[in-house]
């Protein structure tokens, strides 16, 4: 008797399953056979994937919301294909790709039809990734360029730094009382000093 089962995979920076969960129960997929990642896509180690895997068992039907939630790359992607196709023997189905769905055409014509497009797909799905790093790292560049200062801006100097850093210059004060003095940490401290040594 065939098991239904839905993964779903969400990136730490992402955040946000909603889309995926809600076109998976609207399948009447039961919950407890929906399982859900919440993690960078760094790495293959994800819990709930290897936990669907153990459980999957041939002629199983697994549904998932678009086929890079298979993998973070294309290698990957056609890895876990042949994984849960070949050795597990399960049918996939891929919502967003109705072409990727592993329950018609099992001749021979129909699997090669269906291998041909996943294989198109994980290169197309790679290559966006590619492209959107590429164009956010042109993104920040040309910000930089521009003088656009990047991570959190940084508190005003206390009005009694450049006393204290003069005192710290000559020796009096060790770095620590010069910090506390200006009611900053040591870190911020020396780099602030050190910023004003370049000046």
């Amino acid at each position: 008797m065939r098991t239904t089962y839905g993964y779903v995979r969400v990136s730490t920076r992402e955040q946000n399953e909603d889309r995926q969960m809600i076109a998976l129960n609207n399948l009447r997929i039961p919950p407890k056979n929906i399982f859900m990642d919440k993690q960078s896509g760094k790495d293959f180690d994800r819990p709930m994937y290897r936990q669907m895997l153990a459980k999957l068992r041939q002629d199983d039907l697994l549904y998932i919301k678009s086929i890079d939630r298979l993998g973070r790359n294309y290698e990957e992607i056609l890895e876990q294909w042949r994984i849960l196709t070949r050795e597990k023997k399960v049918d996939i189905a891929v919502l967003d790709m109705p072409l990727l769905d592993t329950r018609r055409g099992k001749d021979l014509m129909g699997t090669f039809l269906s291998d041909i497009v996943l294989q198109v797909l994980s290169f197309v799905s790679e290559n966006e990734r590619k492209n959107i790093r590429q164009r956010q790292k042109e993104g920040i560049e040309a910000a930089k360029i521009r003088g656009v200062r990047f991570g959190r801006p940084e508190n005003p100097l206390p009005e009694n730094f450049e006393q204290v850093y003069e005192r710290w210059t000559l020796r009096e004060i060790g770095g620590e009382e010069a910090a506390a003095l200006c009611g900053m940490s040591i870190s911020s401290f020396y780099r602030r000093a050190n910023r004003r040594k370049s000046v």
